[in-house]
């Protein structure tokens, strides 16, 4: 099978468990996320499959071969670290030529090759500058590549963009993309930036607790997160307790019940908890009982310029809802306000 295979993989120090029971098949030619809150071991499972960290126990496999032991010289993977690791000491071209003098390639086809590279990049003009005088963009980009100079079978990120400033970080994520899609490198970005994740990727992992806890595209994944570890990392999220009441109905801590899409497989009585986005909510001034609606009181408002963040107890809950300035039904605090929740949007987690 072609792309990457991690089967059983995990990684022990001693006693203390880094990652377990890592089973992955990431198809060739995607830009996967490794995603997930510090210490989840996301960090120590790239390092695996760069070669640098030994496996405990478990296979990794690319396009069919078996390269858990391979050493990291020999497995032709590039890799961009955290801290960009460039030689302070060299130009921009010597930087990008590095990997390839190594390999012993000819020093006419290295210049081409790093004249392609810095054109890609379009720092052209950049080629015989040190590196110590670029910005933190420029640096970035060279690091690239540096990392993909000698035509990788697989491109490893470290969380490369985490020292760069919001903006200069967002224009870097639509530029790596990019040069992913023109290369069609198997890409795996490790980061705990859910926006980063849900901006970039095709296929997203997220990680927690020391194991994966859910694959799958950033929209699957904000959707239909697979537990509530996924569901309250991955974006804003109300979660709420409830208790099954039989027919598609839940009952709120406060008596209230709700119309929601949970099927048969959960029986009248079970205590469960619920998800709804807060783009999903409702908000209305007039209060009304009929369908899926709470009736509640503004206890918090927030205008952050593109939305405005609503935040209502109801029902025994507190939820907070998004809406745009255009939707602006003039609230303040101690509002009385009714919030409708479509039954489609809900969705029950598992444990």
């Amino acid at each position: 099978m072609t792309g990457l295979m991690l089967e059983n993989v995990e990684k022990f120090y001693g006693s203390a468990c880094a990652v377990t029971d890592v089973n992955l098949h990431l198809p060739q030619g995607k830009l996967v996320c490794f995603l997930g809150p510090s210490g989840c071991g996301k960090t120590t499972l790239l390092r695996m499959i760069a070669g640098l960290e030994t496996l405990t126990s478990g296979e990794i496999r690319l396009d069919g071969e078996d390269v858990s032991h391979t050493p990291a010289h020999e497995r032709n993977f590039g890799m961009v670290f955290q801290s960009l690791a460039l030689f302070p000491h060299m130009t921009v071209g010597e930087n990008i030529a590095y990997p390839l003098k190594l390999r012993g390639v000819d020093k006419a086809a290295q210049k081409a090759r790093v004249t392609e590279l810095l054109a890609m990049i379009q720092l052209q003009q950049m080629v015989d500058r040190p590196v110590a005088k670029l910005s933190g963009g420029q640096r970035q980009r060279v690091a690239i590549a540096r990392a993909i100079a000698s035509h990788p079978k697989l491109l490893l990120l470290d969380e490369p963009l985490s020292a760069l400033d919001a903006k200069l970080r967002e224009s870097m994520q639509v530029e790596i993309r990019q040069l992913q899609k023109q290369l069609n490198i198997t890409t795996i970005l490790v980061t705990h930036d859910q926006r980063e994740a849900m901006t970039m990727a095709d296929i997203v992992v997220v990680l927690g607790e020391h194991r994966v806890q859910q694959v799958g595209t950033p929209i699957e994944i904000y959707r239909n997160p697979a537990n509530a570890f996924v569901a309250d990392f991955i974006g804003s999220g109300n979660i709420f307790p409830a208790k099954a009441l039989g027919g598609g109905r839940v009952q709120l801590p406060a008596g209230d019940s709700l119309d929601v899409p949970i099927g048969d497989t959960i029986k009248a009585g079970a205590e469960i908890r619920m998800l709804v986005r807060p783009e999903d909510l409702q908000l209305s001034r007039s209060q009304a009982a009929e369908g899926n609606r709470l009736n509640g009181t503004v206890t918090f408002i927030r205008d952050i310029g593109a939305t405005i963040e609503t935040t209502v107890e109801c029902g025994g809950v507190s939820l907070t809802a998004l809406s745009t300035p255009n939707q602006s039904l003039g609230l303040a605090i101690g509002h009385p306000i009714s919030v409708m929740i479509p039954a489609e949007a809900c969705r029950v987690l598992s444990a």
